[in-house]
């Protein structure tokens, strides 16, 4: 797997970045983000589906764990799993289906589920820059 440290300056940045990772996303593929609260998780998740098509409203699904988007070239799957206090829930919600089936999938807090996450899967750890408004992407590929 290939690993690269992408900065981003800006909110344009964040888009430009998940409009051309969307590009290259394909079913099946399965985006592990992680990073401390507030780093941007959910704006780069907007930034794919906007690249994927995506015309609906993105939320954060913290209370759902998972939305269901299929209005773009693939369907997206985003979840939040900020909120699961054990991986069996994972199970219950048959994260299965959408880990290996037709669209793709997006979790947000992926470490805390790691040991479910596939071993291909996308991962981008997200941290502060120096400057306010900047991130540093951790990929791995």
């Amino acid at each position: 797997m290939e690993k690269k440290v992408v900065y981003i300056k800006n909110e344009q940045e964040t888009r430009s970045f998940g409009k051309k990772l969307a590009a290259e996303l394909a079913p099946g593929i399965v985006i592990a983000l992680t990073g401390d609260l507030g780093t941007g998780k959910t704006a780069l998740t907007k930034s794919i589906a906007e690249g994927l098509g995506i015309t609906e409203v993105i939320t954060s699904p913290t209370f759902n764990i998972v939305k269901e988007y299929y209005s773009g070239r693939i369907p997206m799957y985003h979840f939040d799993v900020y909120r699961i206090g054990d991986i069996d829930e994972m199970y219950e919600l048959g994260y299965e289906e959408y880990f290996y089936g037709n669209g793709v999938c997006i979790v947000e807090w992926a470490d805390l589920i790691e040991d479910i996450i596939p071993e291909d899967a996308i991962r981008i750890d997200i941290e502060y820059g120096e400057n306010e408004g900047e991130r540093i992407y951790r990929c791995t590929f």
